[in-house]
């Protein structure tokens, strides 16, 4: 193994620097990883520009702690796990050695607080030890907490998964993404109520056909969607989005306000969606998406993750249509099994080539994150071990 390790680190806001760390040694119940692949998040992104705050008005607000190393949608092997890591790390009770392929869900929780204990298949702990990727400064501790690094530091309460023999690497990166997709399983609780949720059959609109929008697209497909509509400022986002199974497509800087919901409510019988889902991340799009609804239709919002500011939004007009809002922090930490195993189960079923647009070197992290704010790019990686 390595005695120093090379990652990229986001020294503050637009500012990125390949710095070299000590290897740390192995501590009791942890292991430490060769990172194979990481993918560019949303998040980074928003970290990059200087979005900084997560969690707002909670009791885990934080305003991250730069210098950072991010990346959390990540793919390992695992190099160096002591017997204690080998038995309690795995989250599906898996034991696992040196040699294995990993991924991990990116929060650490405390375990013991009332969400813990009531909600334990999300992370909403009201304690959250940190996150890897943005919640950790790589100057703390054992410094390697993000996937833009050769390596990076398991700490004890990680949720470990192993990937299936099987899964491309670059697919095993998509699982996180996949996961937080499950805002529409959340959908689904609420179909037991006449005409609510999300029932088979459903039009589902779709804004925003980044890899999250992609994400919800299969998901929803899946699921049993009737007609699923995206919308997107990039033709070429479009087209990935028509790959994957969305029935129809409005580019919003060809189109007006105006126009897109008499689309939608064209493609609905005049009445408007069931569902809709934010992937955009920006809170712009919010009061528009929720005049794609109808009456009792529900709006999902997994994408404003990260504050960055508020909308007026006319209250009335949500009780007057009886809408349901759901906001939906973080993803099912339980489901990244199942996940893997779905998408390798439909390996031939979607074209998941055309969701991994770029793959840079570690050294080119930078360009990794301004490529993947274009609108000609989907989900961009990063592989350390390139040249």
């Amino acid at each position: 193994m390595d005695t120093a390790v090379k990652a990229a680190v986001l020294v503050k806001p637009g500012q990125i620097e390949i710095r070299e760390f000590d290897m740390p040694a192995l501590g009791k119940g942890a292991a430490i990883c060769k990172v194979l692949m990481a993918g560019v998040c949303g998040t980074d992104k928003h970290s990059y520009r200087g979005e900084t705050v997560q969690y707002k008005g909670t009791e885990n607000e934080i305003d991250l702690p730069f210098p950072i190393i991010q990346g959390h949608e990540i793919v390992m092997e695992i190099v160096a796990i002591d017997e204690e890591g080998a038995r309690s790390l795995s989250y599906d009770s898996d034991y696992l050695k040196v040699g294995d392929r990993v991924t991990i869900c990116p929060d650490v929780v405390c375990g013991k607080c009332w969400y813990c204990k009531n909600i334990p298949s999300y992370p909403w702990c009201e304690h959250l030890q940190f996150s890897y990727g943005n919640m950790r400064s790589c100057n703390d501790g054992n410094h390697l907490y993000g996937g833009f690094a050769q390596y990076l530091y398991i700490e004890p309460g990680t949720r470990v998964y192993k990937v299936p023999d099987g899964l491309p690497d670059q697919m095993a990166c998509f699982t996180e993404v996949m996961c937080v997709a499950y805002t529409l399983e959340k959908a689904r609780e609420f179909s037991s109520f006449s005409l609510e949720g999300f029932n088979f059959g459903d039009t589902v609109v779709v804004q925003g056909c980044g890899p999250l929008g992609i994400a919800h697209i299969i998901m929803a497909r899946m699921l049993g969607a009737g007609k699923i509509i995206a919308t997107d400022i990039s033709d070429y986002k479009l087209e990935i989005a028509k790959a994957f199974g969305a029935d129809v497509v409005l580019n919003v800087e060809k189109t007006t306000p105006e126009d897109r919901i008499a689309r939608i409510k064209a493609e609905t019988h005049g009445r408007g969606a069931e569902i809709v889902v934010e992937c955009v991340g920006r809170p712009e799009v919010f009061p528009e998406g929720l005049k794609y609804l109808r009456k009792a239709g529900m709006y999902l919002e997994p994408g404003n993750f990260v504050d960055c500011g508020g909308v007026d939004i006319n209250v009335h007009e949500i009780c007057a249509n009886n809408l349901r809002i759901i906001g939906m922090t973080n993803h099912t930490h339980n489901c990244y099994k199942t996940v893997m195993e779905m998408m390798l189960r439909n390996k031939d079923s979607f074209p998941w080539e055309k969701l991994f647009s770029h793959q840079y070197p570690l050294k080119d992290a930078e360009q990794a994150i301004k490529t993947s704010m274009t609108k000609e790019s989907m989900k961009v990686l990063i592989n350390p071990w390139l040249s």
